[in-house]
């Protein structure tokens, strides 16, 4: 039998579903602690990401199981990849700036990028940093600025402060307040989405 959704539930879901960036997404590259996915993929909806890419070559997609922190996955659409390049190649065609965290001398401050064009950013593992296969393909590294002796966050804690900043350019530029899907495609996501 089919959930019953109340009209306060449904113009919540659209909300949303309004204010959702689909050209805004993250590129989640081996991270395989569940605590870590979990608290990037509440980041996610926090902030309006529509959907997430997942590049898992070298570890597994973790099983985030039922808990409260897991919920957010309901959320975030999900896209699977292992082809470096197609992945890269396909983000590229839809016209997407894609970054990647690192350190290196080009490195850029991440207040120092334009969110508010189509962005993907890769965060990877934190102990191996950057996939070989994607960090060939993708040069242009951006990085926080850290005043302590600490020089690198939490892959989760870094994701939130990276998709906070985008926000604020975007809602600055009023860019949450305009529909970034088709209305079409809000349709066949309210649809979906009253049955979760």
């Amino acid at each position: 039998m089919p959930r019953q959704i109340t009209e306060e539930r449904k113009e919540r879901i659209n909300k949303v579903l309004s204010r959702r960036q689909k050209d805004l997404t993250l590129v989640m590259d081996n991270i395989w602690d569940p605590h870590n996915v979990s608290a990037v993929l509440r980041s996610c909806d926090a902030f309006g990401v529509a959907g997430v890419h997942l590049y898992y070559t070298d570890s597994q997609w973790p099983d985030l199981g039922k808990k409260t922190s897991a919920s957010a996955k309901k959320w975030i659409a999900r896209t699977e990849h292992t082809d470096a390049a197609a992945m890269v190649g396909d983000l590229r065609a839809q016209g997407m700036q894609i970054l990647r965290t690192g350190f290196s001398e080009r490195a850029r401050r991440v207040m120092d990028v334009d969110f508010t064009r189509p962005t993907a950013i890769i965060l990877s593992n934190e102990h191996r940093g950057t996939s070989p296969g994607l960090a060939e393909l993708v040069q242009d590294e951006i990085y926080i600025p850290m005043q302590g002796m600490v020089q690198s966050f939490n892959v989760s804690v870094a994701a939130a402060i990276i998709l906070y900043q985008a926000f604020i350019q975007r809602d600055k530029a009023g860019m949450y307040d305009v529909p970034t899907f088709s209305g079409e495609e809000l349709d066949r996501l309210k649809t979906e989405w009253y049955t979760r």
